[in-house]
């Protein structure tokens, strides 16, 4: 049994989760599915990146102390995962000191015993929402591309890990496809920014900026670790890094990071330099996901465009948003959301494709007293979830269901007497059965109902799996 260990970014807790948090939920989730139905031994992990500015900031904010705030906010993470049906093996917190924080330590120095970490003052343009430094070409019309707010000019002295020593190297390892980025375009986009020529980036913070708020530097408490030193830890420390060695080797390094575009640097450039300076495995894959965008912009508080998760699960169930947004959102690039495109996807494809063929179908077997099928386990191999084209290996699925559905048409089973049927209804079944078997990957709690009516001992009508809108 071969091992697959996935790992989703790690969500930052200032706030509550957003539907880019469930569309990346469910990217991991239906990969790490695959990958059991394949007979691999998976591991799937996700945390919480507590420690920062931001959570500060936040906690100020909302009038209470920011180990409260991380508390309620990875709460509601956690049960927005729940929510989603997706289950993750281990969620390792930023802030737990006994299975987290010693790992960052053991990491930190040996960057430091291999020379890669140093001491200096430094001015720069900072961004408060991304938690780092930017120079000014790399702004947009002088605002940060991400968060498109202008950044503060900070003077202060901080530990710098040496990136440019890795230049060569990280070069060489993403040109091979040793470390491999998906899409092309984000790995092209990669290249790019390391053949610029990399620049040594801060690792540290004034600890008098964040109170006792962060990890403290080793050897020296006036300073706290960077973010994002100690967030990515999370991938090795949810698996045993420096507390349990022997599990930590068994699932290290991982198989894929699935990330949002926004933070695929540090995934395909700072954090292979830092597991280089440690002499550690690299992850073998990055999978760099898009935005969900909403009538085509991005959604912001501002522009009253956003779309709370947690009321499209309560309207709708969590297997219909699921598949609306592995269907609408290529896995590799953005897609839109609205509410009316929700509703004519799920009218058309769920409602009356998917339900009403197997309403119609198990509703005949019903009337003729038809016994639940017996079919061998389908091959699931598929080369669009190989590459993690999760939209078109759904799309695949139905066009499946549109062809029994168009056979159903043609032969009219319904004018048939039930002994003229028999043969054309089992048959269909089998195709049904296969679809629903693939279809647990993506949808697990229709998947399960489907299969459990078509192999029931007789079948019967299939309570309406989506209710028309």
């Amino acid at each position: 049994m071969a091992k697959f260990y996935l790992t989703n970014a790690i969500p930052y807790v200032n706030g509550l989760p957003h539907l880019g948090h469930t569309l990346e939920f469910t990217i991991s989730d239906v990969i790490a599915r695959y990958r059991k139905l394949l007979g691999d031994d998976v591991k799937i992990t996700c945390g919480s990146d507590e420690n920062g500015q931001k959570i500060l900031e936040a906690a100020k904010k909302a009038g209470i102390k920011p180990q409260a705030l991380a508390d309620q906010n990875t709460s509601a993470f956690e049960k927005h995962a729940q929510a989603l049906n997706v289950n993750f093996d281990v969620w390792r917190r930023a802030t737990d000191q006994k299975l987290h924080w010693p790992g960052v330590i053991e990491l930190w120095n040996k960057a430091v015993k291999k020379g890669d970490i140093y001491k200096k003052s430094y001015t720069g343009l900072y961004c408060v929402g991304c938690e780092q430094f930017y120079t000014k070409n790399e702004l947009v019309d002088g605002k940060c591309p991400e968060h498109l707010t202008v950044p503060e000019e900070v003077t202060e002295e901080n530990y710098f890990f040496k990136l440019s020593r890795y230049q060569k190297q990280l070069e060489e390892l993403i040109t091979t496809d040793k470390l491999k980025v998906f899409p092309n375009l984000r790995k092209n986009e990669t290249l790019g920014f390391v053949r610029q020529g990399l620049q040594d980036f801060s690792i540290s913070r004034p600890a008098r900026r964040f109170g006792d708020w962060g990890i403290p530097v080793p050897d020296d408490p006036d300073q706290v670790m960077y973010v994002w030193f100690d967030a990515l830890t999370i991938y090795m420390t949810a698996i045993g890094w420096n507390y349990d060695l022997k599990l930590w080797k068994k699932y290290w390094p991982a198989d894929v990071h699935v990330i949002g575009k926004g933070i695929y640097r540090f995934h395909t450039v700072y954090w292979p330099a830092m597991l280089l300076s440690a002499d550690l495995p690299l992850p073998k894959s990055v999978l760099v996901h898009g935005y969900v965008t909403s009538g085509g912009q991005k959604m912001a508080k501002s522009l009253g465009n956003t779309v709370d998760p947690e009321e499209l699960l309560k309207l709708y169930g969590a297997d219909a948003v699921r598949y609306y947004l592995l269907k609408e959102i290529p896995t590799q690039s953005d897609g839109d959301f609205t509410h009316e495109r929700f509703k004519e996807v799920y009218n058309a494809d769920l409602a009356n494709g998917l339900g009403n063929l197997v309403s119609r179908l198990t509703t005949l077997c019903e009337q003729d007293k038809l016994s639940g099928i017996k079919s061998k386990v389908p091959e699931i191999k598929s080369k669009h979830l190989d590459n993690f084209e999760l939209n078109l290996a759904l799309q695949d699925l139905w066009e499946e269901l549109r062809q029994i559905d168009k056979d159903v048409a043609k032969v009219k089973p319904w004018e048939k007497a039930a002994a003229d049927r028999a043969e054309y209804l089992t048959g269909w079944l089998k195709q049904l059965y296969v679809i629903a078997y693939k279809l647990q990957i993506f949808l697990p709690n229709t998947a399960g109902k489907i299969i459990a009516a078509l192999t029931d001992a007789k079948i019967k009508k299939i309570k309406p799996l989506f209710p028309r809108l």
